[in-house]
């Protein structure tokens, strides 16, 4: 067997790690492992071609954009923040380790369109937490909210990874039974998806630590900063 194609992935890793513009890294990393792989370059091309072809339905999500723009523009972030702000005890940690919670469990029902940056975090999660934070540590500076806003794209992206393979019938599973299979060892993607549970129960408690370890940081923040202009005064 040869391992010349796993580059690829090397490819793949370099160039996130640079921040390279992520469609021309993944466009690079699958031609290199074509070549490698032992197709001529137009193979190549055709089953990217044939791949995006086949997926083009994906630009349909594009609709709904129009509809959260007009969504915000009548203040939905406001009512969002409205909203926490009103709900005593809400903290920043508890509301994204709930938010982790359900993004789990819905990616691992097969729902894992229900959330998202654009029609989820952006307007309503995001500004949540900030009120949730305002409310609990006081007004924070910029660099805290942006801190705040990174933490909840955060807890979307680690919810779906995490709890998308549980659901076997995701293309993920698919493809990791497929590596599996070529290689000798046959699997079933129920038996993949059970050996995913494990790994998104720890990252449940591995990001939920993050979220309080952050939310004690940030309390600390706005101490040091009510200290500071006590001082000052």
């Amino acid at each position: 067997m040869s391992y010349w194609p796993l580059i690829g992935i090397l490819v793949v890793v370099i160039g996130f790690a640079l921040r390279f513009n992520p469609l021309m890294v993944v466009v690079v990393a699958a031609i290199t492992t074509g070549l490698l792989g032992g197709l001529d370059f137009l193979a190549v091309v055709e089953a990217l071609g044939k791949a995006f072809n086949d997926n083009r339905y994906i630009s349909v999500t594009w609709i709904i954009l129009p509809v959260i723009g007009l969504l915000e523009r009548y203040g939905l972030q406001q009512r969002a923040r409205a909203l926490i702000e009103s709900v005593h005890g809400a903290t920043m940690g508890r509301l994204l380790v709930i938010y982790l919670g359900f993004r789990q469990v819905t990616a691992a029902l097969g729902m894992k369109d229900i959330g998202g940056h654009p029609q989820t975090v952006r307007p309503l999660v995001a500004p949540m937490a900030e009120a949730a934070a305002q409310n609990t540590h006081g007004e924070l500076s910029e660099e805290d909210n942006e801190k705040v806003k990174g933490m909840a794209a955060a807890t979307d992206n680690v919810g779906l990874f995490f709890g998308e393979d549980i659901f076997f019938a995701i293309a993920s599973i698919l493809l990791i039974q497929g590596v599996f299979e070529s290689s000798g060892y046959p699997l079933t993607p129920l038996e993949l998806s059970v050996w995913a549970i494990p790994t998104a129960i720890c990252a449940f408690f591995i990001h939920g630590g993050r979220l309080m370890a952050f939310e004690r940081r940030l309390g600390q923040s706005a101490t040091g900063g009510q200290a500071s202009k006590g001082d000052d005064a």
